[in-house]
């Protein structure tokens, strides 16, 4: 067996299956010298799709059951303990992998994650983090739906999680945090807002303040921090935009014969824009907090997309996040308030 880094991939799971995840992760196998895959799933679904790979770099691991895009979380957790999701995520728990893809359900996938791995030290819940397009390459935005309601405490760790993800995997030194908000004054938002935004002033993060919606394309920040209910209305909303926009621009550029060679002039910016705005890109959204690296695809990824997915996995493997998140968040803990319930 080759020395390097292990790799679990849910190959089951997802709109497209072992059809699109096994060929994507063999990709990424081909160009990594010193990664391993384990690839979960039925046998007689994914051996064919194996055949020819490196015995001693791509194991199939057998997984009997899958869990449906639409299950419900506690279901997945309860009675679907042979998924491919489920034996994958196992494999991190014994240490037989150093990460886990899957484009699996994603309320399961963060439930059955919670259950097996548990959480880092000094992180309450999990969140999902991603990067998406703006104006100096990218803005690091979480959490995109893990958590709708979330105090003041949560918004604190979710702003230690983005350093670190902004950091190790985009490579930002110091990276600009800023807390989402209907305005920037201090005195705006909600009561935890601004008792998150007290708190984040004195961390020892490079915390920018609160920022508008209109920041996370501008570049003025490298990290967005919201509460899942707020970041995944935003994140759909710029899917639906850039859908939106590639939409005018093909009627447009069709709508005469001269525009259509205009069009043809302005191909190669036109190639450009749609890279700057394909979610393939920057496919691969990290479940954040959790003592074990999971990477979440996009259920209905192509093969480039999800072996986007699985390069993200290697990176956050390799630099070892978990612990990380676990280090910066001991230098920013401070007493939790005394819940009223339990005051004497």
């Amino acid at each position: 067996m080759n020395a390097g880094l292990t790799i679990a991939v849910d190959a089951m799971s997802g709109d497209h299956g072992a059809a699109v995840a096994v060929p994507a992760a063999l990709d990424v196998l081909s160009t990594t010298p010193d990664l391993r895959l384990l690839i979960v799933g039925r046998r007689d679904v994914v051996r064919p799709l194996v055949a020819g790979a490196d015995p001693t770099r791509c194991t199939v691991v057998e997984a009997s059951e899958v869990v449906g895009m639409d299950e419900r979380p506690q279901d997945a957790v309860r009675r679907k303990k042979d998924s491919s999701m489920r034996v994958a995520i196992n494999l991190v728990k014994k240490g037989e992998a150093a990460a886990c893809v899957s484009a699996g359900n994603t309320g399961a996938l963060l439930a059955t994650s919670r259950f097996v791995l548990g959480m880092v030290p000094g992180i309450d819940r999990p969140a999902i983090v991603s990067a998406v397009p703006a104006a100096h390459g990218h803005t690091v935005m979480l959490d995109l739906g893990a958590n709708p309601d979330c105090t003041a405490e949560h918004l604190v760790q979710f702003a230690v999680m983005g350093s670190v993800i902004a950091s190790d995997l985009h490579g930002i030194d110091r990276p600009r945090i800023g807390l989402l908000n209907i305005g920037e004054e201090e005195i705006k938002g909600t009561d935890e807002l601004r008792e998150a935004h007290r708190r984040l002033s004195a961390a020892p993060i490079n915390f920018r303040g609160f920022v508008e919606g209109n920041v996370i394309f501008s570049g003025e920040v490298d990290v967005v921090v919201t509460d899942g209910f707020s970041g995944n209305i935003a994140l759909k909303t710029m899917e639906g935009v850039a859908r939106f926009i590639g939409s005018v621009m093909r009627e447009e550029f069709t709508a005469s014969p001269l525009r259509k060679l205009g069009a043809l002039a302005a191909s190669p910016a036109l190639r450009g824009l749609k890279r700057r705005l394909d979610p393939g890109v920057y496919n691969g959204a990290s479940m954040v907090g959790l003592a074990g690296v999971v990477i979440k695809s996009h259920g209905g990824a192509d093969r480039a997309a999800f072996a986007s997915a699985v390069r993200v996995a290697i990176v956050e493997a390799r630099k070892g996040v978990p612990a990380q998140i676990g280090a910066l968040m001991a230098s920013v803990a401070a007493p939790r308030p005394v819940d009223d319930a339990s005051a004497p």
